[in-house]
């Protein structure tokens, strides 16, 4: 379908050459990471975002190509099919335009219209239509039957096909259609003898709104109202505008079959057309409201995945409770369980003097260098009273987020890793894991619970899937993966790979002890030369006998690396880290066919610094010490926090208590802002003011304006 191609280009404003190989390559089975990494000179430097845009938009116009096929063998199959309406058919590039010409040739149900035809009374229909000046009833006695009893049964019968000759005509649905893009309101009212169950949806019990202009997450919480039951939706433009343009369209003149037509075309419009276009922008602004939903929650999931790790350090795991006690688990430098246990610090059994006790003796005992905390119940009362001991040695405290926790603790994955350990255990090593390596341990976790979306279980779940896999496989792969500890869930997301290779990875790994090189992985069973095309950059062997297989330097291009090294005499090992040698390099002596300036000035920097991980440096964060619940918040406070949630309308703020408060888009900074995500990042460190407090409703409002 060589016609694609050039739409995809134009569509996204993307040279041809760009589009066409990174379909070529996508087509071969290449990943959309492997394509934005190594090939480069083939897509002009495309980034994943584009890449993957590309991929969409490919398997929409496929799909509809599809459907031409079929609508036109079907309306060929009737013997309708006339030039004119296959070349509108084969050029029409939306599918609601398609449908719209497929639509009077769809095969029928038993509708009112196609019970007036079996009447015989379709030719009246016509009659009416052309809309002469003669007498209507004498015209409809001509078609009495034993079905058709009256005149006034007939005309009834023929104005029924006519309000469907007006639902189905292109002309009038594309008319009604761009009034609905214009000036459609969206109107929700609550459901009589439901305002008191329906409560939480009381800002839409009354609401009404251009819906062009309604923000998508309006949207989507009038439509979870919708679902629930708590509210009735409708959708619609100014009903009168409507009929005028199709009056204009269908009524020629003020004779009496004038008058039936006009009726006919209002039945049509009140019955049949408003109701589809209505279906149809319910469920286009659905769409919309979903993909804005999705792309901040995949960005929220990106964010995440980067946040900065402590990395291979000895961490004590805490998930604090009170009544049940806190769960401590000792974890080594690659995050395995060597101890756990259970002490009781706080109300009701307030063992200060022997938890305390036994907290340092553990960190004495498995040489801890961080302790990492739960931020769920008991977070505060814990993090003092962990900080108020006193340790050997220097050991950093860090409050981490603990959503989804219980949902990995309770998962097959966490059962596999720790069968013999109850939930308890597995979520306290959740949360140890998440400060030495966020991304390691987050991808084990269905991204939905992890808590930093919006409305994400009301979005399309397909969709939202297939962008939380991309986000993920994206975030794995720009970090890169030690081949010698990733679990197979890890190295299940990198390019190439998938479930079945990565257990058949760590299973050669358990077999034959750690990889001493990427070539090895050749010797895993089903491991074939594309898997490890598309994977092999972005695995990485710490110590291995060549320094370029701890590198994101593709296999590929070894022989560029050795040959760089030889002319300026000296090893591979020696060229790596060498800024002064490397500055010499001139990339036009090693240009190819194949490997242009992108891909030279990828390697280049690589061997500057070699498996540099793109994520920043953890940084504690010391929240306001007066402020443990929300009873202690005063208007005016200004306090430190952290993001913890972007929405469209703002981001949610921890302040060190239960609650989350809510800094409204409005409240951001002395400046009009547009995009939340142009402020403020996930986990991203700021200082925010009280503006009002719900202690009922339990509703924090804060301010990031003026500090």
């Amino acid at each position: 379908m060589s016609h694609i191609q050039p739409l995809i280009a134009q569509s996204l404003g993307l040279p041809l050459r760009s589009v066409e190989n990174t379909l070529r390559l996508l087509g071969e089975g290449a990943t959309i990471p492997f394509i934005s990494r190594y090939r480069k000179e083939a897509t002009g430097g495309l980034d994943e975002v584009q890449i993957a845009r590309i991929s969409e938009m490919n398997e929409k116009q496929e799909e509809l190509e599809k459907r031409k096929v079929y609508i036109l063998q079907s309306i060929s199959e009737q013997e309708k099919l006339t030039p004119e309406l296959e070349e509108q058919i084969r050029g029409c590039r939306e599918s609601s335009l398609l449908e719209d010409l497929y639509l009077p040739y769809k095969p029928r149900r038993q509708t009112r219209a196609e019970i007036a035809r079996k009447k015989g009374l379709e030719e009246l229909a016509r009659w009416l239509m052309s809309q002469q000046q003669a007498s209507v009833e004498a015209e409809a006695s001509r078609y009495l039957n034993d079905a058709v009893e009256h005149a006034t049964d007939a005309l009834k019968g023929a104005c029924d096909i006519i309000a469907e000759w007006v639902n189905e005509d292109a002309e009038a649905r594309q008319s009604v259609r761009n009034l609905f893009a214009r000036e459609a309101m969206i109107t929700a009212r609550v459901v009589k003898g439901k305002e008191q169950e329906g409560e939480k949806y009381r800002d839409y019990f009354d609401f009404s709104a251009p819906l062009s202009r309604c923000p998508s997450h309006r949207l989507l919480a009038i439509r979870r109202g919708e679902k629930e039951g708590f509210l009735r939706v409708s959708i619609s433009p100014d009903d009168e505008r409507c009929l005028t343009r199709l009056e204009r369209r269908f009524v020629k003149n003020n004779s009496a079959a004038s008058t039936h037509v006009a009726e006919a075309v209002k039945d049509g419009y009140k019955r049949l057309l408003k109701p589809s276009i209505e279906t149809e922008f319910a469920n286009r602004s659905r769409e919309q409201a979903d993909e804005e939903a999705i792309t901040i929650f995949t960005e929220n999931l990106r964010q995440l995945l980067l946040a900065p790790p402590l990395g291979q350090q000895r961490i004590l795991g805490i998930d604090p409770g009170y009544r049940t006690g806190c769960k401590l688990v000792c974890l080594d430098e690659q995050g395995n369980l060597l101890h756990n246990e259970t002490i009781y610090p706080h109300p009701p059994q307030n063992e200060h003097s022997k938890a305390g006790s036994k907290v340092v003796k553990l960190v004495s005992s498995y040489r801890i260098d961080a302790i990492a905390i739960g931020n769920g119940t008991a977070s505060r009362e814990t993090e003092r009273f962990i900080t108020n001991l006193r340790y050997e040695k220097e050991v950093k405290v860090f409050v981490v987020s603990e959503s989804g926790a219980s949902v990995y603790s309770a998962s097959k994955i966490a059962r596999e890793e720790f069968p013999e350990y109850d939930v308890t255990v597995r979520g306290a090593v959740s949360i140890g894991r998440r400060l030495s390596d966020p991304l390691a341990e987050l991808v084990k976790i269905d991204p939905k619970a992890i808590g930093v979306g919006q409305y994400q279980h009301d979005v399309d779940q397909a969709k939202l899937k297939r962008s939380l896999d991309l986000t993920v496989e994206s975030c794995v792969n720009q970090v890169g993966v030690n081949l010698n500890t990733a679990s197979s869930h890890l190295l299940t997301y990198v390019s190439g790979l998938g479930e079945s290779l990565a257990h058949k990875i760590v299973e050669w790994r358990t077999i034959n002890g750690p990889f001493r090189s990427r070539e090895e992985l050749k010797k895993v069973p089903r491991l074939g030369e594309k898997a490890f095309e598309q994977c092999a950059g972005f695995l990485r062997i710490p110590g291995a006998e060549n320094p370029l297989d701890n590198s994101a330097v593709h296999p590929e291009s070894y022989a560029i690396v050795e040959k760089m090294a030889k002319e300026l005499d000296c090893s591979v090992k020696e060229l790596i880290g060498s800024k002064e040698r490397i500055a010499t390099i001139d990339k036009e002596r090693y240009k190819t066919g194949s490997v242009g300036e992108e891909t030279l000035a990828d390697i280049l920097q690589e061997l500057e610094k070699p498996g540099r991980d793109p994520r920043s440096k953890v940084r504690t964060l010391e929240f306001d010490p007066s402020v443990h619940l929300i009873s202690d918040l005063k208007e005016g406070m200004i306090l430190p926090g952290i993001v913890t949630n972007i929405t469209h309308f703002g981001c949610f703020v921890d302040i060190g208590i239960k609650e989350n408060g809510l800094v409204h888009i409005s409240e951001l900074a002395d400046r009009f802002v547009s995009n939340v995500a142009e402020v403020v990042s996930l986990h991203q460190h700021v200082k925010v003011r009280v503006l009002s407090v719900e202690l009922e409703r339990k509703r924090i409002q804060l301010s990031m304006k003026g500090i």
